[in-house]
Order: structure tokens, then C-alpha cells, then sequence
């Protein structure tokens, strides 16, 4: 395999697609080596296979406002390998949502599903319908229309659907009651993400947040590094923010900024408990603005328009809000403040530029991938229960967490340890899942 010649393929077949190439490219780079040791995988031509989804859906969605008029958007379900598992990814409703960036997700998600030791596939879907501004109301009857189109694709051994950027519990709860009517079944398994009297699990919205920095505080130890006292910087203020700042606050870091479209927020004492509770009244008011929280708590908040996290001193920086949303030259004013790790919990939250200066400049990195499985592991944890008909306490359930987040962290290091000694957490965590996935694949014949 020559990683060129399938991008040069690639690019000329799905031109623009810029996510989705990019994501691509990165897995390739790094499983080259070891892909060419295989023959057998060659042979199968099992690049070619695995870089195409398996099927994209395409529908519109159509609905009414609170003012009677109808609205138009566009909703995709991306089942992309189903190898190892049903297929397993997320629901994203955000305007920029684009069959690029679907497939650039779908494809990430393949591999971070298969580090996470549970049987599980990749997908992931979504609208580019914007929740910004919508009533409640609104929000619902999108979810309803959503799932009209979508029912008959999705099923607890088929396709499992969970929340995503714009989707949390409330759209899941929606979207779960429109497909409990159409299918007639109370089955509680064909979405994640619950809530809690109804199939959920607890710690599922903790989740992501909570199992990056279990990720990142296993690197560090691996690392002669404690996270306790270290300065965190992080972006955004959503769901998967709310549950990084959370923990790594219990585990004694300090959190010192938060950011939104508006700009950042520096907090040069730590964010407190009031200030990580507020994060959710700021995500369900759906206004974007992280200026909310210096208003909400003035003298300890200080807001500055226009500026991201990473331009706060710090020891550590957590992307936690979008892809690509960590450039270059943010790698390099977070290397200037003295930020010497940094650990995407976005997807892709780091551009190749940004990565590269991070691996060549002695700052310690780990991509979305291997950081944020906890999420989706937590879904699959969900899954079991509900195949089980059973509900597990919060220890059991951040005891498994622990357990298959320390589980991706050795695969990483088994698969991205460097001749120097150091740790390629990049190409660790993607030869981890490719290796799995392709076998996989070769053992079930050419489908």
C-alpha cells in the first residue's frame, strides 16, 4: 500500500470532501508500515474496503416552526463498518453539518469503537438543522420528523444512534419517543444516551469528559507526571467540556479557562463547583455565549472577546469543542505559555499542522480517538444493560469506565512505542484499531 497513491485516488473521486481526506490520511500514514507487513491484507484489499462506508442515508426533514411555516433541512446516517460490531456513533445537529464531516466522523469513530474493547461498529449521522434559538417545541418537532425518516435503518442489533453536538439527552429523549411509536417497541436499546428512568445509564453524560481525563492521567503517570496542581485549559463549554472540567477538578488540577465563539473565559483561581454547574444552564439556554459566565460570576471570571483558551497560560491543554479547532499557530502560543501536553477530546480537535508542531517540539499528545472513547464506551455500556434488562450502579459503571480507558492507553503504547523509548500516542492508537478492524474484515471474506 502506498498512502499517496489512495489519497490521490481519494481526493480526485471526493473532491472538497476536506474532513473526511484528512482523517483519512492520518490513519494511512501511520498504519502504512504495518500494513505492508500484512500481504494477506493487500491481497483482500482491505484499505480500499475500509475507507468507504458501507452506506449513507440521505433524507429530508421537514417540519414546522412555532410560527407556522415550514422548514426544510437535510439529515444523513453514515454506517461505515460494521465489522466487529452493529454500527455505533453519534447524532450531530449543527449548521455546519456536512457529508464530509459525517464520514470524517463515521470513519474515526470505526477505530475508536474497536480501541474501546467492546463489540461495536462505526456510524455516525446527523442535520444540519441549528438548535441555536429554537423553542422547545421547535426542537421536538425536528426530532420527531428526524426520526420518521431514520427508523427503519436503525435497531439495538442493527444501528445505534447516541448524542452528539446539538443532541443531548432532551433531543434523545425526542427522538426515542417518535421511534418507540413508529416501531411499536419499547425497546430500549436502539438509542444511547438516555435518560435514566427510561434505559440510561448513569455517568452516560459524564462520560466523555470523565473518561478523557482518566486517559490523560494515565498518560501522564506513564509519563512520571501527576495531574494534580497542573493548570487545564479547555475549549468550549458543552457537555463533553462540563464532564473534563468536572473531573479533572476532583483529580486536584485547575482548571483555568473556558471558551465559546464569543471568546474565553480566564478563571486564574480555578473553576469551582458553581462555575461547572452554571456550564449547563449556559449549554440549555442555547445562546453560545461563554461571556455568560464572567457576568454570572464577576472578579473571578474574566472575559476576553475573540481570543480562544490557548492563548491562557497553562500545563495542559483539552480541545473539547469541534474539529480542527486547534491551529498551528495556537500550537505554538500554547508551547510559548508553557503548555507542555495536550490531549484532544474533540474529534480531530487538532489540525495536522498543530499535531506536528506538538510531536516535534516535546509536548506530549494523544488524539480524540484514544482520549474521548469514553463516550461511546459508556453508550456500549448502556447497550449492555439494556440487552440485559438490568441497571448498574455509578461504581460499576466508572469502574468499567476506568478499566477500558487504562485498556486503550496500553494498546497506544504497545502499538506507538518509539525506538527512543518515547510514545507515538497518534500512530499507537490508530495501528491499535486498524489492526483489529482489518483483521476482522479479512476473517469475514470479501462483503
Amino acid at each position: 500500500m502506498k498512502t499517496s497513491e489512495i489519497m490521490a485516488k481519494l481526493q480526485a473521486k471526493y473532491p472538497g470532501e476536506n474532513e473526511y481526506l484528512q482523517a483519512v490520511q492520518e490513519v494511512l500514514e501511520s498504519v502504512e508500515g504495518v500494513y505492508n507487513q500484512h500481504p494477506e491484507f493487500e491481497q483482500a484489499k482491505i484499505v480500499e474496503r475500509m475507507v468507504e462506508p458501507d452506506r449513507i442515508f440521505t433524507f429530508r426533514v421537514t417540519w414546522v416552526d412555532d410560527n407556522g411555516v415550514v422548514q426544510t433541512n437535510t439529515g444523513y446516517r453514515v454506517q461505515f463498518n460494521s465489522a466487529i460490531g452493529p454500527y455505533k456513533g453519534g447524532l450531530r445537529f449543527h449548521r455546519a453539518v456536512t457529508p464530509s464531516m459525517l464520514k470524517f466522523l463515521g470513519f474515526e469513530q470505526t477505530f475508536k469503537n474497536a480501541l474501546t474493547t467492546l463489540p461495536m461498529g462505526g456510524a455516525k449521522g446527523g442535520s444540519d438543522f441549528d438548535p441555536k434559538g429554537k423553542s422547545n417545541d421547535e426542537i421536538m418537532r425536528f426530532c420527531q420528523a428526524f426520526m420518521l425518516e431514520l427508523w427503519q435503518c436503525i435497531g439495538p442489533d442493527q444501528d445505534i444512534p447516541a448524542g452528539d453536538v446539538g443532541v443531548g439527552g432532551r433531543e434523545i429523549g425526542f427522538l426515542y419517543g417518535m421511534y418507540k411509536k413508529l416501531a411499536r417497541q419499547y425497546n430500549t436499546g436502539v438509542l444511547t444516551g438516555k435518560g435514566q428512568t427510561w434505559g440510561g445509564s448513569i455517568l452516560r453524560p459524564e462520560a466523555t469528559g470523565f473518561g478523557a481525563l482518566y486517559f490523560t492521567q494515565h498518560l501522564l503517570h506513564h509519563a512520571g507526571k501527576d495531574i494534580k496542581g497542573l493548570k487545564v485549559a479547555l475549549s468550549g463549554f458543552g457537555n463533553v467540556a462540563w464532564g473534563a472540567a468536572t473531573k479533572a477538578t476532583q483529580l486536584g488540577a485547575k482548571v483555568v479557562a473556558i471558551s465559546g465563539p464569543d471568546g474565553v473565559c480566564e478563571i486564574p483561581d480555578g473553576i469551582t463547583p458553581e462555575m461547572i454547574d452554571y456550564m449547563l444552564v449556559m449549554r440549555a439556554s442555547n445562546r453560545d455565549k461563554v461571556e455568560d459566565m464572567a457576568t454570572r460570576f464577576p472578579g473571578q471570571a474574566k472575559f476576553t472577546a475573540g481570543k480562544k483558551s490557548w492563548s491562557v497560560p497553562c500545563d495542559v491543554a483539552l480541545p473539547c469543542a469541534f474539529q480542527n479547532e486547534l491551529s498551528e499557530d495556537d500550537a505554538k502560543e500554547l508551547k510559548a505559555n508553557g503548555c507542555w501536553c495536550c490531549c484532544e477530546v474533540s474529534n480531530m480537535g487538532c489540525q495536522p499542522g498543530a499535531i506536528h508542531f506538538f510531536q516535534n517540539n516535546g509536548v506530549l499528545f494523544a488524539p480524540g480517538k484514544a482520549v474521548n472513547a469514553g463516550g461511546v464506551a459508556t453508550s456500549g455500556l448502556e447497550m449492555t444493560q439494556n440487552a440485559s434488562h438490568i441497571s448498574w450502579s455509578a461504581e460499576e459503571v466508572d469502574a468499567k469506565l476506568h478499566y477500558i480507558m487504562k485498556s486503550i492507553h496500553e494498546q497506544c503504547v504497545k502499538y506507538g512505542m518509539q525506538p527512543d523509548g518515547t510514545i507515538d500516542y497518534v500512530k499507537g492508537a490508530n495501528i491499535a484499531g486498524f489492526m483489529k478492524v482489518a483483521t476482522a474484515m479479512l476473517e469475514q471474506g470479501t462483503v
